[in-house]
């Protein structure tokens, strides 16, 4: 089938040398000239584990191709997929301006009929508006055709993206028009061929199925931090709880793991976007505001944690962190609580020395005053980090922070205190080895004298 996927974002990248995968002839066009040189030469400008060698290898082979020109990217396409980016607007609610000025490109270019598909994630209604901007451009140009627009929600999971996309839990699509339902079935059988898993409904109820999944899995996250927080203040381990209401089939083990807060390009920006549809519906959304409530209080709870234990007295301390992007498996610092940590850390005086595998590019672009002034230093070594620190901070738990030599890292420090907010050490036996262990909603294990800074 030809493809056209317009927009080579972390979405629109996946999808098309997917879709290259399976043998389609996949266009995607990207306008930025930067990134169309870098993605030209088989390089990535993200970081997705897998994702550069797949388009390089489909570049070579010439499945998949990338071009500027909107015109020539289209013509020869079958379905159109939009995968541009929906930024929080001020209000929280979801901005369409990238979607809808491609839409007047398409009503501007179209030769003949497609299938247009919405991949990014809009509000319900989008598609409607999408199709009209579109039709509108065809009436003024004589041209004797309409096209119809389709919803198909990405639900990929940053850092296993290529996995999710070729093996999906489901494929849903919004159409109402069973020919263009079937154009997108038959684009989407190699994923599905071992069990049917691709669910059709109306265009706008797949658009609100997108939000309605996100905002589900954040509330489910607050949710057990929540609880983690009661468990700090009566005494309870949290992992103890979890366990005991993850065995319950109606509540599932995923997303119940209590931590230092949620981030990246999805969570935060969806729940802000359902809450203002909800109020210009005249709902009150009570549980999402409460969702997005306490996660960003969560954010906070790792430096208050640390000003507790050294008594308020943050000026001149050494603080590890370890994990700087939102999630193990990527470089995005969207809504990464890291920031959130490592912006209250500089403020109170202290000098970080901040430890990830891919993402300490991003944040020395971001802390580069800070750098040069020397309160803040970035390596990849954990080991590096650690060096005469007052306490470490694990914050992102990536696979290389999960084993370390806890001795060494011990005689390493100034102080063996370690915040885990991730709670995915063994307290007992950190306590054992010599440090003060705190995680989230966990009883605190050990015990260090708090030197003066």
């Amino acid at each position: 089938m030809r493809i056209c996927v317009i927009g080579a974002g972390y979405v629109g990248l996946v999808s098309a040398a997917c879709f290259a995968e399976m043998g389609n002839q996949v266009t995607c066009i990207e306008r930025d000239s930067e990134r169309f040189q870098l993605l030209s030469q088989g390089r990535v400008p993200i970081y997705e584990p897998g994702l550069e060698s797949l388009i390089a290898a489909h570049l070579n082979n010439g499945q998949l191709r990338f071009t500027q020109d909107f015109a020539e990217g289209i013509s020869q396409a079958q379905v159109i997929f939009i995968a541009v980016g929906t930024p929080s607007g001020e209000d929280g609610s979801a901005d369409l301006c990238h979607v809808l000025n491609v839409a007047e490109e398409l009503g501007r270019h179209i030769q003949s009929r497609c299938l247009i598909v919405d991949k990014s994630t809009v509000p319900v209604g989008t598609g409607e508006r999408v199709a009209q901007r579109i039709n509108r451009q065809l009436a003024a140009r004589d041209k004797k055709f309409q096209v119809n627009v389709a919803s198909n929600p990405e639900f990929l999971k940053e850092g296993s993206a290529l996995d999710d996309f070729m093996r999906p839990d489901r494929v849903i699509i919004g159409c109402d028009d069973g020919q263009d339902t079937e154009t997108l079935r038959r684009l989407y059988a190699p994923f599905i061929r071992n069990h049917e898993r691709l669910l059709c409904m109306s265009v706008r109820a797949a658009e609100f199925t997108k939000y309605a999944a996100n905002a589900f899995l954040a509330t489910k996250i607050s949710f057990i931090n929540e609880m983690a927080g009661l468990c700090t203040r009566l005494g309870v381990d949290i992992e103890e709880v979890r366990r005991g209401i993850g065995s319950d089939k109606r509540i599932g083990t995923h997303f119940i793991y209590a931590g230092c807060g949620y981030g990246g390009s999805c969570f935060p920006k969806d729940v802000r976007a359902l809450i203002r549809t909800a109020e210009q519906e005249g709902i009150e959304p009570g549980i999402l505001r409460a969702v997005e409530a306490r996660n960003a209080l969560q954010k906070t709870l790792l430096f208050q944690a640390l000003r507790e234990h050294f008594s308020g007295f943050m000026q001149g301390r050494v603080i590890a962190i370890w994990g700087l992007s939102f999630k193990p498996g990527t470089d995005d610092l969207r809504e990464a609580p890291s920031l959130v940590l490592i912006d209250a850390l500089l403020a109170a005086g202290v000098t970080v020395k901040a430890c990830d595998p891919v993402a300490t590019s991003a944040v020395a672009m971001r802390y580069q005053m800070e750098l040069q002034a020397g309160q803040l230093s970035l390596t990849d070594s954990p080991y590096t980090a650690a060096q005469g620190a007052d306490a470490l901070v694990l914050v992102t738990e990536w696979k290389q922070f999960r084993q370390p030599d806890f001795a060494r890292i011990r005689g390493m420090m100034r102080m063996p205190v370690l915040f885990d907010g991730r709670n995915i050490y063994d307290a007992r036996q950190l306590a054992e080895l010599g440090f003060l262990y705190r995680g989230i909603g966990r009883p605190q294990l050990g015990s260090c004298m708090v030197s003066a800074a």
